[in-house]
């Protein structure tokens, strides 16, 4: 049985592997097919398709701020 984990715009993941800045924290910008997610620590912005994303993803650190369904 697969688990299904629902993401939202402005979650904070933690990724497997660090980025090059050194940094694990990645901040969630779009969703769909493809995720945008942006590096905490330098900023830089990487696109991955929805299974390299979920492959990579280790957990969610923080949930965004506001708890309304789209």
């Amino acid at each position: 049985m697969e688990k299904f984990i629902r993401y939202y715009v402005g979650d904070v993941v933690q990724m497997k592997k660090p980025h090059p800045c050194g940094s694990r924290e990645w901040e969630v910008l779009r969703i769909g097919v493809d995720f945008v997610i942006r590096c905490c620590g330098c900023g830089h912005r990487v696109m991955l398709a929805r299974p390299k994303f979920e492959k990579a993803a280790k957990k969610i650190l923080q949930r965004r701020e506001a708890a309304e369904e789209p």
